[in-house]
């Protein structure tokens, strides 16, 4: 019963997540209005809008005006239950289980937003940096999250990290690099799992983006200066970060 909750939960919030994907990059409310078509910008009733399962039960279809939806609309909403369920699963019905959720769906809104816009919602970073801190307070907390020392000082080192490359790279290149919405995502991330983390998703997010990357290097439809949108990196780098932190942290320790 209760994986069940979590699934209609897990499906709800991907709904809200979609929502937030469409409306933040646009500047428009996400609490108020209901849903609409992107294309034919009719509403749409409740009944069309069950998450998953509307979606497919029309096809991938506007009822209206039959175009056809973005796939992603599902595949937020799939991605949404299946982390609930996993976060679930390894930490039950507690205080962790909700911060991590609400963790979660802020990088699965993030992590679509970049990809598309390249952009990072500042709504999201500095609300994300704040819960990290205000619960590193908590010492019942301390056992998976750092405690407010260490806290601190993670988002201070990965804001600073990333905002000094930024700074040397346009001082020598006399252009911008990344984005402050990197560096404001790395301080999000060592607010809430602290210093260590940093160097490991630094090093991880860059690792896999330099892989994504060498398929269009080398057919030259990208170059080594070409945008590439870095939240969905750092947001990769830190779920295996968390992952395999034991293991990364013994081969330095």
């Amino acid at each position: 019963m209760d994986f069940i909750l979590v699934i209609i939960l897990g499906a709800l919030w991907g709904s809200f997540a979609n929502v937030c994907i469409y409306r933040l990059p646009q500047d428009k409310g996400v609490a108020s209005g209901r849903s609409y078509c992107p294309k034919c910008k009719k509403k749409i009733v409740w009944y069309d809008n069950i998450p998953l399962i509307s979606y497919f039960l029309l096809g991938g279809k506007c009822r209206k005006c039959k175009k056809k939806i973005s796939f992603q609309y599902a595949l937020v909403e799939f991605i949404s239950i299946l982390s609930f369920l996993c976060i679930y699963y390894l930490y039950g019905i507690t205080l962790t289980t909700v911060l991590l959720m609400i963790l979660n769906l802020s990088f699965i809104i993030i992590f679509f937003i970049d990809l598309k816009h390249f952009i990072i919602p500042n709504v999201l970073t500095f609300s994300m940096m704040a819960l990290g801190f205000i619960k590193s307070f908590d010492p019942n907390l301390n056992s998976i999250f750092p405690n407010y020392i260490n806290s601190l000082i993670g988002g201070l080192l990965g804001y600073g990290i990333i905002w000094s490359i930024i700074f040397f790279y346009k001082q020598i290149r006399k252009k911008e690099g990344m984005g402050l919405g990197d560096a404001k995502l790395f301080a999000v991330i060592g607010f809430w799992f602290g210093w260590i983390a940093i160097p490991f998703v630094i090093f991880l997010s860059s690792i896999i983006a330099l892989i994504s990357v060498i398929p269009d290097l080398l057919k030259k439809s990208k170059k080594m200066t070409s945008q590439i949108p870095f939240g969905p990196y750092i947001i990769f780098g830190t779920l295996l970060y968390l992952v395999f932190k034991n293991d990364l942290t013994n081969l330095i320790f």
